[in-house]
């Protein structure tokens, strides 16, 4: 499937000099730590963006910014009636050296936004919930980190201890983020030990018109 994402606008940097940069940034916590997933290691200098899975990915990701797509919910166990009959679109909204912010649109309702940044050990995914006034929601980042360094397509996040306090049930969720240029994107979400799943699929070969801000913005 073909990509008909058209040149993006000039006020975005060029993906390989955003890459450059966030190669610089990942490379200056990473040194400073001196840990790379689960295991020690020396870091005798930057990973490769080439054959770095976070960074390809989070390249893949910011070569979206400015582009909205439209989805459909593949998977909802238990049913959400909040997913039923109406559009999904996801909007690659902001992207910078520090986060990459994406609101996801449930018809009206513009109180999602996935934010996922980089950390000293990878790659971290938040859910930034939304009232209409731009409040914040009680429930709200929540969330988890990668362990390891994943896949170029596929970086999962396992729940994180905020998440635990915030939402105990889900303190075994993991959640995925997926990106195959031109074809598409995934956001997946499933419970260990539980039948609970959700999966939404984005056609990044169509992009749709850049809905509204999302709340709070």
């Amino acid at each position: 499937m073909t990509s008909k994402i058209k040149n993006r606008p000039a006020t975005f940097l060029s993906a390989s000099f955003v890459r450059y940069l966030l190669l610089v940034l990942l490379f200056t916590v990473w040194g400073c730590s001196g840990y790379r997933g689960d295991e020690e290691q020396v870091v005798e200098g930057p990973p490769d963006p080439d054959s770095d899975p976070q960074l390809t990915f989070w390249s893949s990701l910011e070569e979206l910014c400015g582009h909205a797509f439209e989805g459909q919910v593949t998977e909802s166990v238990p049913p959400d009636p909040a997913f039923e009959n109406v559009p999904v679109i996801m909007h690659v909204r902001s992207c910078d050296l520090a986060e990459i912010r994406i609101p996801f649109h449930v018809g009206d309702d513009r109180s999602r936004t996935w934010v996922v940044t980089p950390t000293s050990v990878g790659l971290r995914l938040k859910h930034d919930h939304r009232h209409a006034d731009g409040t914040e929601d009680e429930i709200s980042q929540y969330g988890g980190d990668t362990r390891g360094q994943g896949d170029p397509s596929v970086q999962e996040f396992l729940a994180d201890e905020l998440t635990a306090r915030l939402v105990p049930e889900a303190a075994l969720n993991v959640w995925s983020l997926e990106v195959r240029p031109g074809e598409i994107f995934v956001y997946q979400l499933r419970r260990e030990g539980e039948d609970r799943r959700f999966r939404v699929e984005f056609d990044l070969s169509e992009p749709v018109e850049v809905p509204l801000a999302p709340w709070g913005s």
